[in-house]
This record gives C-alpha cells, structure tokens and sequence, in this order.
C-alpha cells in the first residue's frame, strides 16, 4: 500500500481505493471530520459495498490513524452510464459537540476540568451490555485549578461545559487521531521541517488584518454605583496599549465584578490585545505532501517554519491550526494548512463565579 493511500476499516471490511479525499483535523475545530468519494471502474464493482451510517470507523493514511469515530452519510449515487460513492463521518468526539449533557444529579464539585471533561464523556460511545464506553479524555497538564462546583445547565451539551472550563483553565479542547478529547495548550512540540516557497510550497497567500487590533483596551469594572454625574472613569481598573495600532481605536472591555473579577479583567485586557496581535497575521499554504522530512504527517498544534520571501513573509515558530488532506485526479496528494502565532490561541481569562451560577458561594 502506498504510503498517501486512504484506508477506512468498518469491522473486519478495510476499504481503499477512493478516487478523492478530504481529512481536516484541527484545534478550533471539534471534532475532525473526513468526506472520502468512489467511483466504480468496472460494471457493479460496487454493489455489494454498503455501509451503515452510525458504525464505528477508523480512517489510516498509510499506516497512521487520522480519524477514530463513526459513518455519518453514506451517499450512493447513480448516473446514465456511472455509478458512485460518498461517505463522510466525524471523530467519537461529534457526540460532546450533538449531544445534550448529563450527570447525575446537574452537579459535579471539586474537580478540575479533566476529571469534569472525563464524567461528562462518560456517558458516550457505543454500548457494550448496556453500557456506555465512553470517550476517553486525557491532557499533559499537571497545574489544572480545582473547579469547586458546576452546575449543568439543560440543554447544553457536554462540550460547552468543557469549552468554558477549559478557558478558565487556560487550555485548549480538541481531539486527537484515536477519537479522544486532548485537554493542552498552545505550541511547544515541533515538525521535523516547515514550508519554503520553492521547495514544498504549491501555493501560499497571508491575511494581513488591521480591523482587529486596537491602539487603546480600557477595561472597566461593573459598578453599582448609581451616581453617573460623576462620571464613570472611577471604574476603569486597566489599560494596556498596543503601538501595533498606527491609529487611535479604543475597545472597551467591561469587567465581571466580585470574586477573582478584577484579576481576571486586568489579564483579559492583556489577553485581547496580545491574541488579536496573532490573529491579525494568517498564513495559509499548500504543501506538496501531507508529511514533513521525517515522513510524519503534519500535525495540529505543531510549531514549523515558515519562509515566504515573495509575501515578505518569514517566521521561525508558527502554529499548525488546521490541516486538511486532500487528494484527487488532479493535484494529487497535498495538504492544506492554516498557520498562526501561537500568541493567538492564548486562552481568554473568564470568571466563572459570575457566569451561570457555576460556582456555589
């Protein structure tokens, strides 16, 4: 099997052969998903696969896992003298992003976002005599905070739960090839190479972007003080500029009040200006292979180079974001990616003592 071959394994039916692919995985995006296409080359070569949607899957290029989860669409079509086949799935993790959550009793107390994260995917998964195996929830952070008690609102899925707690936490949620939810932060692992117009780079373009970014991030507290003839700027708690901004534009933050409130807000308004910084730079190539030099497929939240002297353009350390695998009659095999600052996926200081009633009192 070549190496760029996609293979899916329903059971004990592995299949190959599609004519176009696409596998995009992602840290601000949960949970990964595939779309892969067939068309037969010989009179019902085809008729006798069929798929289930909802079973279990698992999606290889070459030997290495990129997707673990489920069929969401299995699409058979016909033409006049042609017949074809679609299917599209996502990792295990869909099921945080669909579903509604659940614990016994709408509380959890004195857990960090992991343990909480590991409660709420619990109740996911195919089920094995009745019960759930579950999705496995795992992080390489050894400085979670305790979360002293939250409160499951109804209605909202598991994965809202997770995504605030884990801001709070300061990590990011995504999932990896095995179909597991990875709790971690931003950039520290690196790719064996990068990407170098001339050398591996098809095609490249960079959004340079002036309208996020301010000159002035002037936090304020919320105040119950009734007397606005005295004006307002006795509940300014912090400012932070940004010399980036060759203009005045002013933003202002208005804080949660109470608790961890003003320690929060003054880190909130850091946070804005220095994630808007790396948002405002985003570089997006297309890369002749879907490996770097020691063969490793490109991976989320990797640090590569970057050099891009016709775009003016070069950086020692930019984060992989997002990365789709394509492959087709008429580019071949080639790999997509968006690339950030690792500054933009600092995550954003949030006072859960105020939002929801999270925290009891």
């Amino acid at each position: 099997m070549q190496a760029d071959d996609l293979t899916i394994t329903c059971g004990d039916v592995a299949i190959t052969g599609w004519t176009d692919i696409r596998v995009t995985r992602g840290i601000e995006r949960l949970p990964s998903d595939f779309s892969v296409g067939m068309t037969e080359l010989y009179p019902d070569e085809l008729s006798r696969l069929v798929i289930e949607p909802g079973v279990p899957c698992e999606v290889r290029l070459g030997d290495e896992p990129v997707v673990t989860g489920y069929i969401d669409h299995y699409v058979p079509s016909i033409t006049a003298d042609s017949h074809s086949i679609r299917i599209s799935g996502r990792s295990k993790c869909a099921d945080l992003i669909d579903c509604a959550a659940e614990w016994p009793g709408g509380q959890i107390s004195n857990s960090t976002v992991l343990g909480i994260a590991q409660r709420l995917a619990s109740v996911y998964g195919k089920r094995v005599n009745g019960v759930s195996e579950g999705i496995a929830v795992s992080t390489d952070q050894d400085d979670l905070p305790i979360l002293p008690q939250v409160n499951i609102m109804l209605g909202e899925s598991a994965f809202e739960i997770i995504d605030r707690l884990a801001r709070f936490s300061a990590v990011l949620a995504y999932d990896l090839a095995d179909g597991s939810l990875f709790l971690t932060r931003a950039g520290e692992k690196r790719a064996a190479s990068g990407f170098t117009e001339g050398v591996n780079v098809q095609r490249a373009y960079i959004d340079f972007a002036a309208d996020l970014i301010y000159s002035d991030y002037d936090v304020y507290i919320q105040s119950v003080d009734t007397y606005t003839d005295l004006g307002v700027q006795g509940n300014q708690i912090h400012k932070v500029k940004d010399l980036n901004c060759k203009r005045y534009r002013r933003l202002v933050i208005i804080s949660e009040g109470g608790g961890m409130g003003n320690d929060v807000s003054i880190a909130r308004g850091q946070w804005e200006s220095v994630r808007r910084n790396g948002r405002s730079r985003i570089v997006r190539v297309t890369a002749d292979s879907w490996r770097d030099s020691s063969g490793a497929l490109w991976e989320p939240n990797t640090l590569v180079p970057v050099s891009l002297p016709r775009l003016k353009f070069g950086s020692d350390s930019m984060l992989i974001t997002e990365v789709t695998f394509l492959k087709n009659d008429y580019s071949g095999s080639t790999a997509e990616l968006t690339l950030m600052d690792p500054s933009a996926f600092l995550p954003q200081p949030i006072n859960l003592m105020r939002m929801y009633g999270e925290f009891s009192q």
